[in-house]
């Protein structure tokens, strides 16, 4: 972890925050008092609040890899050492430990049955 004053490496640098459950409690009570006219928007919200929650931790995290890579204009494999190297220098305090786990995480996301590229 990143210590006071000090340039260390850390191994949690894709945290991931969700706050669905609080997003959804609060686009509930909104329904509970809405008028007609609004009911079918906040009954939208209410199913991308919940279709974005049931998105596994691994997948966002391939995605942020992702992300950084395409940031960089890499184009190779993400568990390459290139990749590795590329999602390093974009994200300096992440470990080396960290971003080949990420890197491996990311290629098996990329090659799994189904798996799309976002781009």
């Amino acid at each position: 972890m990143i210590g006071f004053g000090t340039q260390t490496k850390h191994d949690g640098a894709a945290l991931l925050v969700r706050e669905a459950d609080a997003i959804t409690e609060r686009l509930r009570r909104a329904l509970d008092t809405a008028p007609d006219a609004e009911r079918p928007g906040l009954e939208r919200a209410l199913a991308l609040v919940a279709e974005a929650a049931a998105v596994p931790d691994a997948e966002l995290r391939a995605r942020w890899v992702r992300q950084r890579l395409d940031a960089a204009g890499y184009e190779g494999p993400p568990d390459s050492v290139r990749a590795i190297k590329t999602l390093r220098e974009a994200e300096p305090a992440l470990s080396l430990l960290a971003a080949v786990g990420y890197a491996k995480e990311t290629a098996r996301a990329e090659s799994a049955p189904g798996a799309a590229s976002e781009g």
